[in-house]
This record gives C-alpha cells, structure tokens and sequence, in this order.
C-alpha cells in the first residue's frame, strides 16, 4: 500500500509514554512508579455494589447520558462539595473516563483552527484530542521550582483565534494546586475574552497540607462557560472501571455529549450505580483517602531525599517531580530508560509532557500511589545508585 495509513493529525502520537515505561517495566521486574495507577482497591462497598449490579443483571447498555442513578449522584456530590445546583438530567453527562471526557469535549467544541490555551506540561491526550479536532494549541509553561501559574505569559497566549481555555488543576504531572487569586485571574480572562473553559479535576480529592480545591466554575461568570471533568479512577482507586463525568451548562453538556455519543456510546454498566454509592459515602473517606496519600507522598520524598535525589514537593495529585542532575544525569528520559537496569526502578520523563522537550529535560517523575511497602522498596533500590 503506497498510501499513508496514519491520519496526520496522530503523527507524533502512535504510543504513549505510559505504554512504553510499563512494558519495561514488566520486562525487567522493575518496581513501577512511573504510570498512575493504584496498586491497592477502592472502598469496600463499591466493589461490593458493581458484584451486586452485575449479579442482578446490570450488564447491558445504560441510558446514553449515564445512569439515572450515577448522574444524580454527581449532582449530589457537586452541591455538596462546592454549593453548586446542577439538573442531573441535562447537565450531567456520564463519560468513559476523564480522558474520554477531554476527548468528547475538544470533539463537540471546537472548529478547525480554533486555538486552546493549556499549561504545560500537559497530560498527554490533552495534545492528541486537540489535534484530532483541527484545533491549534498554544502551551504555557510553568516553571520549577513551585509551577506557579505565569499570569502575563496566559494573558499573552490568548489572541483572537482563541476559544478555549483547557485547565487543570490539581495539576498532573507538577502537583500544584491553583489557589483563589489564581482561578479569580483566569476567570476574568475567560470572561473578558469570552472563552470557553474545559477544566480537568480528576485530582479533587486529593490536596495535602491544608490546600483545598476550588472548581473553576464556581467563580463568578463562569458557570455558564465552564465544562468541569473527573472521574472515580482517582478518587475511588477504581482506574480501570473508566467512569468520569461531565459537568456544566445544558448547551455545553449538550455539545458534549453530541461528540460523546460516537466514541463510547455508553460504557461500564455495573460499574455506574457502584460510583454512585461510592459518590454518597460519608466525608470520613475523602478525608481519609487524602490523608493516606498525603503519608504517601512524604514517605517517597522522604525516601527520595535520602538516597540524594532533589524533589519538588506537590500540593496535590499522585505525582512527584525529581532533578535527574542529582543522580548525575542532564537527560530525564536517558535516566528512565536506564532505571530499570541499573536498580529496578520505573519512572517517566517529564519532557514528554511538554511541545519542547529541552525545557524540561532534566526532571523526571514519580508516582506514589502505591502501597507502602512498594514505595518503601523503590527508595531502597534507588538509594543503592547514591551508594554505588
């Protein structure tokens, strides 16, 4: 065949960098903190609630929009978490994951060349969505050591082709949490710019030393621009059921959906009124579940410390940032392919996470939503490299 078989527009995105880290990862038995999943399950009455649904017979297609029960259940969880009033009938929509739900909503709201503005490093379908809907991005860049948000550098990457706004927040892969000053900033631009705003949550629950996380859309003037994403994966250690949702006004949630209906259709059928119970337990787990990965995070960085690796310490999500140049090495991604050999370690580079890779060669990062004793075995074998 002489013509070309790849769209042009996934040029550049054929693999992901997850794929790649944990295949070898599993070829060489390494211990793998690279892509960001949990190694321990969810609360127990979820898991028993999807073995009842499948038991009694919720195996085949759900409601387009989601579950009855699951969407009112996000509802639920909206007004009782940030005081927000949603019509879980049309401003809900049930997605297969987060990152469907980012797909969906490049998908349903932008034109061929309409340009996002997004903070880099970036998750990386936040590139391929864009793409595959002829949309242009323009990145911006936060910086070590604390990423804060680069308010004139924003402000600059906003032109006239604008349309969207792709926020996240807490930030995957850096950890910062954006704070009030912060979100109050990027709403008046939204609305002095009339942007459309897509903000991606799926770390809500996960904030640590008192930081607290505010939704974009709860700003004023925002409710009505504002699409708000998440999902059970990270909350609810569930990464592998994909349930997320989208959120907002019934004509974006409408736009949505149109683009949602034709990637997934439906998804995950017993797996919905579980999330639904899980949504409902009581603040004793959200607060436990944060309070357990806040343990986490300073046993790595801790562990990290010691065995000479510099870090920089997040505010929320799964995730910590390290030097490579403290183990010796200008190159995060030559660290990372070279880990799992010299001690049996995996982590990802976060140059991969960014339009230019060189702004960011030398860091690399870790996962720590593992089990203790993993992590605790990951220091070990890493502390070896200092000592050698």
């Amino acid at each position: 065949m002489t013509r070309r078989p790849l769209n042009r527009a996934l040029a550049g995105f054929t693999s992901t960098i997850f794929a790649e880290m944990s295949a070898l990862a599993t070829r060489t038995g390494s211990v793998n903190l690279g892509q960001g999943f949990p190694d321990f399950d969810g609360p127990a009455s979820m898991l028993e609630r999807a073995r009842q649904a499948i038991a009694e017979g919720v195996n085949q297609y759900p409601p387009g929009p989601g579950a009855p029960e699951l969407r009112a259940a996000v509802a639920e969880h909206q007004r009782r978490f940030y005081g927000l009033d949603l019509d879980s009938d049309d401003q809900v929509l049930i997605t297969a994951g987060a990152t469907e739900g980012i797909a969906a909503a490049m998908l349903g709201l932008l034109e061929p060349g309409d340009e996002v503005v997004l903070l880099e490093p970036y998750y990386d379908s936040y590139a391929a969505t864009i793409a595959l809907a002829g949309g242009i991005r323009r990145p911006v860049r936060l910086e070590p050591p604390d990423f804060a948000l680069p308010r004139e550098a924003l402000v600059a990457a906003v032109g006239p082709r604008t349309r969207l706004l792709l926020l996240n927040s807490p930030h995957n892969p850096t950890g910062m949490v954006l704070g009030p000053g912060d979100l109050a900033f990027v709403a008046d631009l939204a609305v002095r710019n009339d942007l459309i705003v897509v903000t991606d949550e799926v770390y809500e629950h996960l904030t640590f030393d008192g930081v607290r996380h505010l939704p974009l859309c709860t700003l004023p003037g925002m409710a009505e621009r504002t699409i708000t994403l998440s999902s059970a994966g990270k909350t609810f250690s569930a990464t592998g059921w994909k349930i997320g949702w989208a959120t907002g006004p019934a004509d974006l949630v409408s736009a949505v959906r149109a683009a949602k209906q034709f990637l997934t259709y439906v998804n995950g059928a017993p797996f919905q009124p579980a999330v639904a119970e899980a949504l409902r337990l009581p603040d004793d787990y959200f607060a436990g579940f944060r309070a357990s990965l806040q343990g986490k995070r300073d046993r790595l960085i801790d562990g990290l410390t010691a065995a000479g690796i510099a870090t920089f310490r997040p505010s929320g999500t799964y995730f910590v940032v390290a030097d490579a140049r403290s183990l010796g090495y200008e190159d995060g991604y030559r660290l990372c392919r070279e880990l799992p050999e010299l001690c049996g370690v995996v982590a990802v580079p976060m140059q991969v996470f960014y339009d230019d890779p060189d702004g960011a060669r030398h860091l690399v990062r870790f996962a720590y939503c593992k089990r203790d004793e993993v992590l605790d075995e990951a220091v070990r074998r890493l502390g070896s490299l200092s000592s050698a």
